[in-house]
């Protein structure tokens, strides 16, 4: 689970009844940040958007920086729990593996582009808090993908030799340049066909070597260094003769 975020004191001290205010203020927040990034986005925004105050927003929240955590961290919370939720009711690595990448692609190219672009430019914001709290929530968000593949190497389906966290950037980085070419130069893929070949090509690389394949690799490394060693051989023998 991701750690939680700081509530500030205004929230703290509203109590429950100012639950659904807030939730209308997240739900309108998420679209204005999602539209034109933080920088660009503005407070006065969300609240001419609900008709309301810039005042009435910042009773519930302490600044802009507060309101746009509070968004992330609701945003991530729920396509994490939907994860914790769905994949243990896959059977299979493979399939559990494909559903992962398939929902991914699914969540940010249909449903959360702006959200990625944000998510993406503040995770590298100078701001500790924020990288800090993003770093968090990844963590959160990632943990059904590694909990899948450690299964898979104690179970012998895949590798052992291959670290976790490695395993875990070559899914989610393969996915980011899918995400990014759709984002910049509007290149949308077909999500099932995308997520059935990085499937594939990702399965392809985790799975363990046949015996065949790695006595192939090890006469053909060995018939590589008898060459070298001939040419190697040759080319002293050309030298002394000359």
């Amino acid at each position: 689970m991701s750690a939680p975020i700081k509530i500030s004191r205004k929230r703290e001290a509203l109590g429950v009844r100012s639950e659904r205010r807030v939730k209308e203020i997240l739900v309108v927040a998420r679209q204005v940040f999602s539209e034109h990034g933080y920088e660009k986005s503005t407070t006065l925004e969300i609240a001419r958007r609900m008709d309301v105050s810039e005042a009435t927003v910042f009773s519930y929240f302490d600044s802009k920086r507060d309101l746009c955590m509070q968004v992330i961290k609701v945003w991530y919370d729920e396509i994490s729990a939907e994860l914790e939720r769905e994949v243990p009711l896959v059977v299979g690595a493979r399939p559990q593996l494909h559903f992962i990448v398939r929902k991914h692609l699914v969540t940010l190219i249909h449903d959360g582009t702006g959200m990625c672009k944000l998510v993406l430019s503040e995770g590298r914001s100078a701001d500790d808090e924020f990288a800090g709290l993003i770093a968090d929530l990844k963590r959160r968000y990632t943990a059904p993908l590694r909990n899948v593949l450690s299964a898979a190497q104690r179970s012998g389906e895949v590798r052992p030799d291959i670290p976790l966290p490695l395993m875990r950037d070559m899914v989610y980085g393969a996915m980011e340049h899918v995400l990014w070419d759709w984002m910049v130069n509007r290149n949308k893929p077909d999500i099932d066909i995308t997520a059935a070949q990085l499937t594939d090509m990702l399965w392809t690389s985790f799975a363990p070597i046949s015996p065949e394949l790695r006595n192939l690799a090890q006469f053909r490394a060995e018939v590589a260094g008898a060459l070298r060693r001939l040419d190697s051989s040759a080319a002293q023998g050309m030298s002394v003769i000359g």
